[in-house]
């Protein structure tokens, strides 16, 4: 296992196989890890709530962005 394994860890995708749907997976796991990493670091005392929020506030309009750029839910019937 390497360091960017290690900080980085990925779960396989399980769902159907469609590119779109397998960069949002990634996305996906990128934003959890990130509000993982604010998590730790407000609650260490190393940000402040309001910081900690806007930063998540951030990536949560980024993960928006991912989603309607990819159509991701866009056709459910």
């Amino acid at each position: 296992m390497n360091r960017q394994d290690f900080f980085y860890p990925r779960s396989r995708y399980y769902g159907d196989f469609k590119p779109e749907k397998l960069v949002f997976n990634a996305n996906l796991q990128e934003f959890s890890q990130q509000i993982s990493y604010i998590s730790n670091l407000q609650t260490a005392g190393k940000l402040t709530a309001e910081e900690a929020y806007q930063k998540i506030k951030t990536l949560w309009k980024q993960l928006k962005h991912s989603k309607k750029e990819l159509n991701i839910g866009e056709n459910l019937a």
